[in-house]
């Protein structure tokens, strides 16, 4: 099934999104980089490899609905309870911004977002970069996704009974715990965001299943993967190369855990910097 987008031409009239979400362009280059977080944190997370991109691109950096910086009232769980919602917000922040042909660095649950705007608005995206992205959280017969359905069921009753004791394993799980000033940072991005918006975030993310668009991603693409991520199977990125219909190339990253953008920073703009043809 196609994935189909519901622009509300009264949001574009306002122009209020780009302000809600807090978005910003920063660099001066002629191409457009936009990098879009995932779960649990803010634009912030990007902060140790924005300063290699700007001196040549144009960087946009925003904040999702869900993140503890946007006003609470903007996320609706009913809306988003799907990544086709947070797709539309992608395209109709693009529209609102004039961005067109931008390479899209899409962390997480955005990678996934990011590949079903470019199906719906191909023109808006010249390259996807896939960092730690997955098509499906939960394992099945024949696809490793990481979790069992009783893994997702505890991990979702951890939130709902003691939300701070889970940011706090949940902290040392999804980051590298070597390296603890990252763990801290994560720890504070959900500590920003309501137990409430994390349950049913989390339920719209592990419950997903978008294996079957891959076959119809167009875009070139690029998966990063960490060798070592419990989120993640190296696995889900090997899948994704395979079922994607587009040009695509897997760059491995001897690293870490779920952030490599806050735990291995060189490593990342490394890859980046070959890629986007720095």
């Amino acid at each position: 099934m196609e994935p189909k987008l519901h622009n509300n031409p009264k949001m574009l009239e306002k122009k209020w999104l780009s302000t809600a979400l807090n978005a910003r362009s920063i660099g001066l280059g002629t191409e457009t980089i936009v990098l879009a977080h995932g779960f649990g944190t803010d634009q912030s997370v990007w902060d140790k490899i924005t300063p290699s991109l700007v001196e040549h691109y144009k960087v946009v950096l925003f904040d999702w609905p869900f993140s503890g910086t946007v006003d609470p009232t903007l996320y609706d769980p009913l809306k988003y309870s799907s990544m086709e919602a947070f797709a539309d917000v992608l395209v109709t922040l693009m529209d609102q911004m004039d961005l067109k042909a931008i390479t899209f660095v899409g962390h997480s649950m955005s990678g996934m977002i990011g590949c079903i705007a470019s199906i719906a608005r191909p023109d808006l995206f010249k390259r996807l970069i896939l960092l730690g992205a997955s098509p499906r959280y939960l394992n099945t017969d024949d696809y490793e996704g990481g979790f069992t359905s009783s893994d997702v069921e505890q991990f979702l009753q951890n939130i709902e009974s003691n939300y701070d004791n889970w940011v706090d394993a949940f902290s040392l799980l999804a980051v590298d715990p070597n390296d603890e000033p990252s763990v801290n940072k994560f720890r504070e991005f959900l500590g920003r965001m309501r137990a409430g918006v994390a349950v049913s975030l989390a339920k719209t993310v592990f419950y997903s299943d978008y294996r079957d668009i891959l076959e119809k991603i167009e875009t070139p693409c690029t998966i990063i993967q960490t060798t070592s991520d419990i989120i993640v199977p190296f696995n889900v990125a090997l899948y994704m190369e395979r079922k994607i219909k587009g040009k695509v190339t897997l760059e491995a990253l001897e690293a870490k855990g779920h952030f490599p953008q806050m735990t291995a920073c060189p490593q990342l703009v490394d890859v980046l910097k070959g890629v986007i043809g720095l």
